[in-house]
């Protein structure tokens, strides 16, 4: 009996190894690649304020909107970095003028 139980778990090692080497087990290129793609609903808009002490990206874009954020977070950082020149958020000083976007609400 042990011996037609190593019969048969040499003969699915076997056939395991041989499959995957033919025909594999990994995607090949033949399936169509999806990209995903950033869909922020910014639009070229953007308004100037001079930030005063407290204030953050995210409360003043809120003030502005009245309302909360229809994009997430993320995009938000990523677009004020881009309107000025790579500044990051947490580098904001009082006093100054700043550009933040505008977001439709749809």
């Amino acid at each position: 009996m042990k011996r037609l139980v190593a019969l048969l778990l040499s003969a699915l090692t076997i056939f395991v190894i041989y499959y995957d080497l033919s025909k594999g087990t990994l995607p090949t290129d033949d399936e169509p690649i999806i990209e995903a793609a950033s869909m922020t609903n910014i639009t070229e808009a953007f308004f100037e304020k001079k930030v005063n002490p407290g204030e953050t990206v995210l409360s003043i874009i809120e003030q502005k909107m009245n309302g909360p954020l229809p994009v997430s977070i993320t995009d938000v950082i990523i677009d004020f970095s881009n309107l000025n020149n790579g500044l990051k958020p947490e580098e904001l000083k009082y006093g100054e003028t700043y550009k933040f976007p505008v977001y439709n609400n749809n």
